[in-house]
């Protein structure tokens, strides 16, 4: 463990931009003679029959347009193509003596297997060609759990803007949560590499849909070569571009929040009956530039390298949100508050707090000038600065206090494919994962304005205790520099075996705390302001954790007989030390043995995946998949209090409530099965079930320890639990000319022992005379986020230039644990009460045209149509309701950053074109 860095030495991060623009340059140049990659493929197979009789034709050809790929039809007249991107395409088949015939509209998904039979008659006319548009089948039959597969034209016309709005429209997903799981158990991969941040297990990019080819998001169980994740898998494979052809895109809109809820909201108040509050203060400014979004994107072969694609994007998006102060005091003011005197100097301006701003790039190298080697490089980045929604509450009179975060991701590599024949090629990775958190008032922890305007302070009896002077002395930085490597080699060693084996490797700089603190200290009798710096809690730490897999993964396609086998080994090192005897954790104990630290042991855990689908009918199939998972929580919660010298002074029988981290920790573990029925009931309309259990174990939890002296204190271990049981029903309608539906329910019952891993030791700190380890008793009580039932429905109308599209989402309500009366004692069961339920409707509606050869597209957007106040947010505990409380002296205007987003409007306008390029 590295201490007593200071901010400056975190934030220097020039080295990492000159090792960035040296493997940038690198690249470059490589590309210049290399092909171009292919990350994140799929597989097109099927067989070549005469129409006539059904023989196979042997050696009849498949081309995929637009591509090098190709196959000939073996002795059964089966044929394979290996690595194509995802994507929408035509393939031509021939054969001597026979008619020429192309198939249209042909979809090809990453990791999955497309299967186009095709017959072919006798040629006629000489030079015949046959045309046909493939039917794309409304259920795939021959998945082996639940996937969700959307492609560029699926998003398309989705009243959807980034990669997590989509995300959560899927079945099985409750605000991140994939079918109860906590938060941070998701992979989220793009171009298949991960861009999870290992501190947090959260994703380090936001993508804007207009960058997106496809997106896969797997909710049930996944194959080995998905590792770190226990509830589920993103995948978001980017565009690229084409060789014969230039594209532009580019598409504006702005918004604002529309919403009656500045002055005519009426709640039921407990002492005073009906009254009017205003819910969202200043919403009634409506400005169309308070929501504005820029982007653009430009694609095809380079100038001088006609064998080189290139692919650039960038995005500039502004948000002021719908929460709004006013400017009523400055920082610096002060105030007498034995008197309740108040000198407010501000200029009384509403200003918007939560509010964001930033920009984000992508850009794509690809080249196809050699047969057999590939070779590519991608870079994705961003910068975004915002204001926290938290900061409203406290600072709504005093803007001017409150702290800005800033976060800047980068992610870029280079990517090799060497296509050692038609069946067996392999690929190397390498990224760097970097990203870079801020959140400060101020940059410099001895900036004079800390002190100039002192501790945020209010007055319980004046807007609620709202600050009137001071900042927000709170300082955090957080930085992770991660490289990532993988190998992988794809196999297609017989006509039912494809084998996939490889290996990952990710080493990790991971940096993070408090670069000094501004806050209250004793000098000679009187409290001041002060600085505390180079000292436990007030300094930057580093950890250099390393994590590596390997998988082997069959895919066995018989017939329609579909199975995905595989195992994966994982393994971590979090290069740390612990002590050395947990009953004397300091070494400072009197009398009893000391211990030196120890080292960290090398976690490892072997995982099996299997998922089978068996026809039953022609266009039916029952399917079942099983697999153990595994994932390290967050690195955080490993490092970010694992100094035990803090133990040091903790007095015999004495209890110390302060969790402390745990560098030891092993994964946490689920082990998940489902079983589920898929059938294209007609050609329009399918259906599919899915009825799922998870048993999760060894999750993040709080035991406390006792010292020799009898002493206890708190430390994080793998000792939580839980269990989550459900079913999810899809119905998906296409084929009624311009109209598609579709409907998905899930019913989920998510319970364990603590929704929090610090809730063991929040109850037994509410309760000091308790024995603390009556906290720890095994219970089961439903998780925050167990949301029983949810309905999402969606309807897309499309007749000819038009598109309305309309999204409902119902949603019963999460749980709360009531109380009925103050102090300990009071509360009822745990998550024992339930919220109100919800309903979210959003709508897309959008006009196509042509101008001078360029498709124009003007849309509008509504989110939040009915302007649903609450949504499985904040409750008062002894009412049930984010409106009023029972206890007078708590806040009984509704704080609207607890509420759920009001209404919100956007109109825009998109145009793409683009030119062939002449051979």
């Amino acid at each position: 463990m590295d201490t007593g860095r200071s901010s400056r030495a975190l934030l220097r991060t020039a080295p990492l931009f000159r090792t960035f623009g040296a493997l940038a340059l690198a690249c470059v140049l490589a590309l210049a003679a290399a092909p171009g990659a292919r990350a994140q493929t799929g597989k097109l197979s099927g067989r070549v029959t005469d129409a006539a009789t059904g023989e196979p034709l042997i050696g009849a050809t498949a081309q995929v347009e637009g591509t090098a790929l190709g196959a000939v039809a073996d002795l059964d007249g089966d044929y394979t193509i290996l690595q194509l991107p995802p994507g929408t395409y035509r393939v031509r088949f021939s054969y001597v003596g026979y008619a020429t015939k192309t198939v249209a509209n042909v979809l090809v998904a990453s990791n999955q297997t497309a299967t186009l039979n095709v017959t072919m008659a006798e040629e006629i006319v000489e030079g015949e060609e046959v045309l046909v548009t493939a039917e794309r089948p409304v259920v795939d039959v021959q998945l082996t759990s639940s996937l969700q597969t959307l492609s560029r034209e699926d998003i398309a016309v989705l009243p959807v803007q980034s990669l997590s709005d989509i995300v959560n429209l899927q079945a099985g997903v409750v605000d991140g949560h994939f079918r109860g799981g906590r938060l941070g158990e998701v992979q989220y991969q793009v171009d298949g590499v991960s861009v999870n941040n290992p501190y947090n297990n959260t994703s380090t990019v936001t993508l804007d849909r207009s960058v997106l080819q496809e997106v896969q998001v797997i909710s049930g169980t996944f194959d080995a070569e998905y590792g770190q994740a226990l509830s589920g898998v993103v995948n978001a494979v980017l565009r690229s571009g084409e060789r014969d052809r230039y594209d532009y895109s580019a598409e504006v809109y702005l918004g604002d929040h529309l919403s009656p809820g500045a002055d005519s909201a009426t709640v039921q108040d407990f002492f005073v009956g009906q009254r009017t509050v205003a819910l969202y203060p200043g919403i009634e400014r409506v400005s169309p530039l308070a929501r504005q979004n820029f982007q653009a994107s430009l694609s095809g072969p380079l100038p001088l390298l006609r064998s080189t694609t290139f692919l650039v994007n960038g995005q500039r998006a502004v948000d002021q949100g719908y929460l709004f102060g006013v400017r009523r005091f400055a920082p610096t003011d002060s105030a007498n508050f034995e008197t309740g005197t108040f000198t407010p100097t501000g200029d009384g301006r509403v200003v918007p707090l939560g509010s964001s701003s930033g920009w984000s790039y992508l850009g794509k190298l690809t080249n196809r000038s050699f047969k057999g080697i590939t070779l590519g490089y991608s870079v994705l980045g961003g910068f975004t600065e915002r204001v926290p929604v938290g900061a409203y509450q406290t600072f709504r009179f005093n803007p001017g206090g409150a702290k800005t975060s800033r976060e800047r991701s980068l992610v870029h590599g280079l990517d090799v494919t060497h296509t050692l024949s038609g069946t067996l090629f392999y690929e190397i990775g390498l990224r760097q994962n970097f990203f870079d958190y801020r959140d400060y008032k101020y940059a410099d922890v001895r900036d004079p304005r800390y002190f100039e305007a002192g501790v945020p302070r209010g007055d319980g009896n004046y807007e609620n205790g709202a600050a009137v002077q001071g900042v927000d002395l709170g300082r955090f930085v957080q930085r992770t520099n991660q490289f990532v490597g993988k190998v992988a080699v794809t196999w297609q060693a017989t006509k039912v075996h494809l084998f996939k084996v490889g290996l990952d490797v990710a080493a990790s700089d991971l940096q993070f705390g408090a670069p000094g603190l501004v806050r209250p200290v004793t000098v000679d009798g009187q409290q001041v302001l002060g600085v505390v710096e180079d000292t436990l809690g007030a300094v930057v730490i580093g950890y250099k954790p390393v994590q590596a897999s390997a998988y082997v993964q069959d895919r066995i396609e018989w017939g329609d007989l579909r199975i995905r086998a595989g195992v994966r080994l994982e393994l971590f090192d979090a290069n740390a030390q612990t002590p050395g005897d947990l009953a004397n954790p300091a070494n400072s104990i009197d009398g009893a043995p000391t211990a030196a630290p120890k080292a960290t042991s090398v976690k490892l855990a072997l995982a099996p995946r299997l998922g089978v689908s068996f026809p039953i009918l022609d266009r039916a199939s029952l399917y079942f998949s099983y697999g153990h998972f595994y994932q390290l929580p967050g690195l955080r919660d490993l490092y970010s209090n694992a100094d035990y010298s803090v133990l040091r002074d903790l007095q015999a029988a004495a209890v110390s409530y302060g969790t402390l981290s745990n560098p030891d920790l092993k994964p946490e573990f689920t082990a998940q099965y489902e079983f589920g029925f898929k059938s294209e009931i007609t050609r329009g309309l399918g259906l599919d079930v899915s009825a799922f259990y998870k048993d999760i174990r060894d999750l993040l939890g709080v035991q406390f320890v006792d010292t020799y002296t009898a002493a206890s204190y708190a430390r994080f271990t793998n000792v939580d639990f839980g269990g989550v049981r459900g079913l999810t029903v899809s119905l998906d309608q296409r084929g009624l000319g311009a109209l598609r539906t579709a409907v998905d329910y899930t019913l989920q019952i998510a319970t364990g022992n603590a929704s929090d891993p610090q809730e063991t030791a929040n109850r037994a700190a509410a309760n000091p005379q308790a024995d603390p380890r009556k906290a720890t008793l095994p219970r089961q009580a439903p998780f925050n986020w167990d949301q029983r039932h949810t309905l999402n429905t969606s309807v897309i109308f499309q007749p000819r230039g038009y598109s309305l599209t309309g999204i409902v989402r119902f949603a019963t309500g999460q749980p709360y644990t009531p109380n009925v009366s103050s102090g300990f004692g009071g509360d009822l069961e745990t998550n024992s009460g339930r919220k109100p339920a919800s309903v979210v409707v959003d709508l897309r509606a959008e006009r196509s045209f042509r101008v001078a050869g360029v498709d124009l597209t003007g849309f509008a957007r509504v989110f939040n149509l009915l302007d649903a106040r609450f949504n499985n947010g904040f409750v008062y505990s002894n009412t049930g309701s984010a409106f009023y409380s029972l206890d007078p002296a708590q806040q009984r205007n509704p704080d609207p950053a607890r509420l759920f987003p009001p209404r919100r409007v956007e109109i825009g306008l998109s145009l793409r074109g683009g030119a062939r390029v002449r051979p």
